[in-house]
């Protein structure tokens, strides 16, 4: 059963490589052997092997009004789960009991890197008939987004501070999500770094599993070869499938998404805002694609 933590907290209980193609970007965008893994996954059975992460995480102080917030509004937004061996990490065998956490059970959105939680804000607060998660690492991010939930008055909506690929894996079962968002992703530009990505084949296998049949994940990027790199992993994925895609494998712009400031630097550098909508086939089409070794281990 769910309990508190530790801070009167609520807390989880403890339970072929895409190929390069109509890309107009450089080549070295495309997927490597080394993107063919989880962003924080333990990957070798060895519990003490941290995997490579989507983030690197500093420290900045908050400010005044993020640490008021923080201390005023914890309670009610943040969710507690167990760590593995770093502050960021999952536990294995955690899962979120989300009747308790939410009070009911209703469909759920997660989104990957929730920032100040302007989108999550503002979607919630339109459908109160839905239940958000955000996962976000860095804590004036989050500080931030506690304030904008409170005004929005989005109490649907729940924080979680820990490596969204590992939340995934562990806190959330085959199937429970109703739709993922991945928004403006840190892009991680040099080659050497690729392997730093969250959208990689590990990735669109594991949102595979996780998406109920016929449910969405959404994602948009302001950066070229990102896009072109992401459409690779996903049309690499076969339990997923595009959504209202155009000729050149993009979809429209979701028009509930508000535009955040990662959104608006883009468009003010001149950069092209691409989205992408793709949808989950189900776990037969998972299963069909994987190989012993190679199914998702909760």
């Amino acid at each position: 059963m769910e309990g508190p933590g530790p801070d009167g907290l609520p807390s989880a209980t403890v339970t072929d490589q895409p190929t390069p193609s109509h890309r107009p970007g450089p080549a070295d965008a495309t997927p490597g052997p080394a993107a063919d893994r989880s962003a924080g996954a333990h990957r070798s059975g060895d519990r003490f092997r941290r995997g490579v992460v989507s983030f690197v995480r500093r420290s900045p102080r908050m400010n005044t009004s993020q640490e008021h917030a923080m201390a005023r509004l914890s309670d009610r937004y943040l969710v507690e789960v167990p760590h593995d061996t770093t502050t960021t990490s999952v536990a294995p065998g955690s899962h979120l009991d989300l009747t308790t956490i939410f009070g009911r059970r209703a469909p759920l959105t997660v989104e990957i890197g929730s920032g100040s939680g302007d989108v999550l804000a503002a979607v919630a607060h339109s459908h109160p008939d839905r239940d958000f998660i955000g996962f976000e690492v860095y804590l004036p991010s989050v500080a931030s987004s506690l304030t904008n939930l409170e005004r929005a008055g989005a109490d649907n909506v729940r924080i979680i501070v820990a490596d969204a690929a590992a939340g995934l894996e562990h806190l959330i079962g085959p199937s429970e999500l109703d739709e993922l968002w991945t928004f403006f992703a840190d892009p991680w530009h040099k080659k050497r770094h690729h392997k730093r990505r969250i959208v990689n084949p590990d990735m669109a296998r594991l949102a595979a599993s996780r998406l109920r049949p016929g449910a969405v994940w959404r994602l948009a990027t302001d950066w070229d070869d990102y896009a072109w790199w992401m459409l690779d992993v996903l049309a690499a994925e076969p339990g997923l499938e595009p959504v209202d895609a155009g000729l050149d494998g993009f979809s429209p712009r979701w028009s509930e998404r508000p535009i955040t400031r990662y959104e608006r630097k883009g468009r003010t550098a001149g950069r092209a805002v691409r989205d992408l909508t793709w949808r989950s086939l189900g776990a037969s089409a998972q299963d069909s694609r994987q190989t012993p070794g190679e199914a998702v281990h909760r």
